[in-house]
């Protein structure tokens, strides 16, 4: 069972209601064993995932700046296959983005089958700094919820398996993670004034993913608001939520493998008796 519930829409939240602190009363030391056990089944799971061809894994990462969305990255997919496993990064967008409607470059970059694809910011930019710095007007900006819930209904009808977190840290924490930034060398590319600008806009930013979460949860495409002040917690609800739900597919992949294992035996088998 998760440690985090994720949402599927059956009633209205409010992030108020949700401590970035939280941990479940987990030290590092237990959290961060129990993430490695996850992350070695994460691995055997993709393997099954790439090589059945039958489905797909979209993971969405948000969060405000210093969430540690780079973090999850890192520490949750660096051990599986670059082979079947990317990233997209979704930037202010070009001419030619522009000139589609707001979804095109984002359908353009879904996982086809057998592979994982995360999102590092994603298609929900469109309903959060769109609308947080009014670069569009609400009539536009509100409709899209409905656009987006349209999309993954899509994606999920068509095999993909859709896990979306919101890595949720307190205010206090993002000070301390940015001036961390400006304090060690090592760590000063990352520093941008508009972090700290985009920082006055807090109370907007938090409005508008209240409206995210309570508009888009669905049970096909849950959101999971993730407590991120400990880093260590975040990685394991991030690990634990996936594994979760790659794991109902197992059986189901293994045995179309040892289907096509059996019948590849059987040709090979005729093949020598011919010779």
């Amino acid at each position: 069972m998760s440690i985090i519930k994720p949402l599927d829409g059956g009633k209205h939240v409010k992030l108020s209601d949700f401590d970035p602190g939280h941990h479940n009363g987990l030290d590092r030391e237990d959290a961060e064993a129990q993430s490695a056990k996850l992350l070695v089944e994460l691995g055997e799971l993709q393997e099954l995932l790439y090589a059945s061809q039958e489905t797909s894994v979209l993971i969405v990462l948000q969060g405000l700046d210093s969430a540690g969305k780079d973090g999850t990255i890192d520490h949750i997919f660096r051990g599986l296959n670059p082979q079947s496993c990317h990233v997209a990064s979704f930037k202010v967008p070009t001419p030619l983005e522009c000139n589609h409607d707001f979804l095109w470059r984002i359908h353009e970059a879904a996982p086809q089958k057998g592979t994982i694809k995360i999102f590092n910011r994603s298609h929900y930019e469109d309903v959060l700094v769109v609308r947080v710095h009014n670069i569009v007007p609400e009539k536009i900006w509100r409709k899209r919820y409905d656009e987006i819930n349209a999309f993954e209904r899509l994606l999920t009808d068509n095999g993909t398996i859709i896990l979306k977190f919101f890595l949720h840290i307190s205010k206090d924490e993002q000070k301390e993670r940015l001036l961390q930034r400006e304090a060690d060398p090592a760590k000063s590319w990352k520093l941008s004034v508009q972090d700290w600008k985009e920082r006055e806009l807090w109370d907007q930013y938090q409005a508008a993913y209240e409206d995210v979460l309570n508009i888009c949860s669905k049970p096909h495409a849950p959101w999971i608001v993730t407590p991120a002040n400990h880093k260590w917690f975040r990685n394991l609800v991030v690990a634990e939520a996936i594994v979760e739900s790659l794991q109902p597919y197992r059986n189901d992949w293994e045995k179309r493998l040892n289907a096509i294992g059996q019948k590849e035996k059987e040709l090979l088998a005729q093949m020598r008796q011919q010779k």
